[in-house]
């Protein structure tokens, strides 16, 4: 079994970066992002590649250090109050074949010194996705508690994400599934530790909660009319 390329080098420099998250840090330590972070990142998505294509065939990876599966390290800083330039985690978006953006239907893998996971579903869907899903889980309750609850899937994650404090609109607060109405992140999300990564069997594990989210995932591609 081949070695993971992931190593505690990783998770040392991130740690790093959370204490120095500026350009000239960063700029003189450049050499060890690529060597221990971006360049096992890519190794790991392209390990990834043929298990995926059979546990998960509409789902797909990118192995490229740019424009590929690994989310840039630069933040945007326009918007936010928070004006550090860097993001102090690896992200690896595993992305649906029908997928335009990181609101479709997908997997996240997350490397993180202090959180790591894998996360599954939709993240803040546009309204008409969200409303489909809503829509499917009014029509079939039944449908989604048996996604919601699959023994396998509910083993290995757990719902998250944010929901509304008040019904959406069209549905009344006394619905019996409105708790799962009132989401407005359809996602799961599944524990992982960073010496996880580490691990010779990090592809398994990481293919492992691919085919565990299953039931999560073809209920959301059902609900929005794309295959999974």
């Amino acid at each position: 079994m081949p070695k993971s390329p992931i190593t505690p080098k990783l998770f040392k420099f991130l740690r790093e970066l959370k204490k120095n998250n500026n350009r000239d840090w960063f700029t003189e330590n450049k050499p060890r992002y690529l060597s221990d972070v971006l360049h096992p990142a890519v190794e790991l998505v392209a390990e990834l590649e043929k298990p995926l294509a059979k546990a998960a065939p509409m789902l797909g990876v990118t192995p490229k250090a740019h424009n590929g599966s690994i989310m840039r390290i630069y933040r945007d800083t326009r918007f936010g109050k928070d004006k550090t330039p860097y993001k102090t985690n690896v992200g690896i978006s595993v992305r649906h074949q029908a997928a335009k953006d990181i609101h479709a239907p997908g997997i996240y893998f997350h490397l993180d010194p202090d959180e790591c996971f894998v996360g599954a579903g939709c993240w803040r869907p546009e309204s008409s996705v969200l409303a489909a899903i809503r829509a499917a889980i009014d029509e079939d309750p039944k449908a989604w508690k048996r996604a919601r609850d699959n023994k396998a899937f509910a083993t290995a994650f757990e719902l998250s994400g944010e929901s509304l404090k008040t019904s959406p609109r069209d549905y009344s607060k006394d619905h019996p599934m409105i708790e799962d109405l009132r989401r407005i992140d359809f996602i799961a999300v599944a524990p992982l530790k960073p010496k996880d990564f580490s691990d010779d069997k990090i592809v398994a594990m990481l293919i492992d909660k691919v085919k565990k989210a299953k039931p999560l995932m073809k209920f959301i591609c059902d609900a929005i009319d794309v295959p999974y």
